[in-house]
């Protein structure tokens, strides 16, 4: 069984408080895009490993075993012990520590398929605490629609926002940022965490040619500050004429929304990850 895994990008982020459990309470808009990541899993009954995992295309540091795809059958397994071995094949095009959430996305949709090939019959509201033991925003990609978020990333409320209107621009400076790290450290030297005067939830209502004085997100002049070339990035796309243009997440990606498709001189020139 094959699906495909996609990434979604922040329309603003605003970090609120730090909680009693070490997380952040945060207010975000995740908005869905079409890059996509392969994920095929399949039953290996005789395998000797609870599951085999085959990764091609980005690469993927770290120990293979941290992969959230193998917590993700993990985690069923302790529920449903008679899960039998898997073999899991992940074609990876998302780009890693980018703010784009391509891990959290493949482990939801690792859980997905995991769903239908045992016929668990698991539902949305379970399949949902499943996916918030996994990460943050890993139940974001159960719903996939434009939505609200709250709390570590919860989504809180579906919202109507279309922009298919709009030619979508990731460009990536191959810049790997952690998003613990960034919480950890970035947060406590640069942020002061704490409600913002403008609401995100009417900013999001504002035209688009407006956002780029009204959608803010707080991790941007840190990180423009400690990598002067993704501010860069972004000031390129606005000369380019970009709509709205801004860093999702911790960053590195930087996305730009155009009217019209950007010249190919322009797409062929910079890490542009999809148009």
């Amino acid at each position: 069984m094959i699906l495909f895994p996609n990434c979604k990008i922040n329309l603003g982020l605003h970090i609120m408080r730090k909680r009693s459990d070490g997380f952040h309470d945060l207010e975000t808009v995740f908005y869905p895009l079409a890059v996509k990541d392969i994920l095929e899993i399949v039953k290996k009954d005789d395998s000797e490993l609870p599951v085999e995992l085959m990764t091609t295309g980005l690469a993927i540091e770290g120990d293979p075993a941290a992969n959230l795809c193998i917590k993700a059958y993990s985690l069923l397994k302790q529920d449903y012990p008679w899960l039998t071995p898997v073999q899991m094949h992940l074609h990876k095009l998302i780009p890693i520590g980018a703010g784009l959430g391509g891990g959290s996305s493949d482990a939801t949709h690792t859980l997905l398929l995991l769903n239908a090939l045992f016929e668990l019959g698991l539902s949305q509201l379970q399949l949902n605490t499943y996916a918030l033991q996994l990460g943050s925003d890993c139940a974001f990609f159960l719903l996939n629609k434009p939505c609200f978020a709250t709390g570590r990333g919860e989504p809180k409320a579906e919202i109507a926002l279309d922009l298919s209107g709009y030619s979508f621009v990731l460009v990536n400076p191959g810049i790997h940022i952690n998003t613990g790290w960034a919480f950890s450290t970035i947060i406590p030297r640069n942020l002061r965490p704490g409600p913002k005067e403008e609401q995100l939830e009417d900013a999001i209502q504002l035209p688009v040619s407006d956002w780029k004085h009204h959608l803010v997100n707080d991790f941007e002049r840190p990180v423009f500050d400690l990598y002067p070339e993704i501010k860069a990035i972004r000031d390129i796309l606005y000369s380019e004429g970009a709509v709205f243009s801004g860093m999702t997440g911790t960053g590195s990606t930087v996305f730009g929304m155009f009217k019209t498709t950007p010249t190919l001189d322009f797409l062929q020139k910079y890490r542009v990850i999809n148009c």
